[in-house]
């Protein structure tokens, strides 16, 4: 049995990420990150990525105190 959402729930979706733009935006991009890491990356794409992290760690942990 195949569930469908209801037109109400597809609009009130739409209307909160309307309302939330730059949330839904970042979600999503963290959703696409996720998705790449389990199922696409290769081992120079996780020390690639990892290298990335710690950058961005080391620039937050300065500017943030």
């Amino acid at each position: 049995m195949v569930r469908k959402t209801s037109h109400t729930q597809v609009r009130a979706s739409r209307n909160w990420e309307a309302k939330n733009r730059r949330k839904a935006t970042i979600d999503a991009y963290r959703r696409q990150a996720r998705n790449f890491i389990r199922n696409h990356a290769g081992l120079e794409d996780l020390m690639e990525l990892k290298e990335l992290i710690r950058k961005k760690e080391e620039t937050l942990m300065h500017h943030n105190g």
